[in-house]
């Protein structure tokens, strides 16, 4: 286990490799594709309470080899099984009082990835959502041409998003996967400075 020295330089939290403590990451390992987007899909979720501000501190372990005051992996999969909702599981362990609420806004990033490749002859709502975050960094990015923002994704937004990805070292096709959604969305905040109190 390797152990942060976050409390020897003042803090009072540790981050630890052991997924006893902490939900791991490792930049560059492997994911699977699927998971990913289940999470992005659920990550605008959050737990309140009425007339609570703070955001409501939720523990997770497996019930097994670890316990702690809160959701256990195994006590909520049995739960599952038997017919609970997601809610009726929350409130099974933190009281009837608990609510799932959405936001369309995390860390400044306006929207996930629409679920599908966005290329030309796409419509809609999330076109033009690309295509406006594409003109806001054209302002900081001067070799981004600026686009219509109409919707509709043509020539000129493919040729835009190929010079995106040309600049930000993604395969320059056109075409706004996954991959370069995300990108656009990262550079749109920096940009843009949404994420700022």
């Amino acid at each position: 286990m390797v152990v942060s020295r976050y409390r020897n330089q003042g803090y009072n939290f540790t981050i630890t490799s052991s997924t006893a403590y902490d939900q791991k990451w490792i930049h560059g390992r492997n994911i699977y594709e699927n998971v990913s987007r289940i999470v992005d899909s659920i990550f605008s979720n959050y737990l309140s309470r009425p007339g609570v501000r703070q955001p409501i501190f939720t523990s997770y372990c497996d019930g097994n080899r670890t316990t702690c005051k809160g959701l256990s992996q195994w006590g909520s999969k049995y739960l599952g099984d038997q017919g609970y909702t997601p809610i009726e599981i929350i409130r099974y362990y933190y009281g009837s009082d608990m609510y799932i609420n959405s936001t369309s806004y995390i860390s400044g990033v306006p929207s996930s990835w629409p679920g599908y490749d966005l290329t030309i002859g796409s419509s809609g709502q999330k076109v033009l959502q690309m295509q406006q975050q594409l003109n806001r960094i054209a302002q900081n990015y001067p070799a981004l041409p600026t686009i219509a923002e109409d919707g509709v994704f043509g020539s000129g937004t493919a040729n835009s998003v190929r010079t995106f990805q040309r600049i930000f070292g993604l395969p320059a096709n056109g075409i706004v996967d996954y991959p370069t959604w995300y990108k656009i969305s990262e550079i749109f905040v920096g940009v843009s400075r949404i994420s700022e109190p």
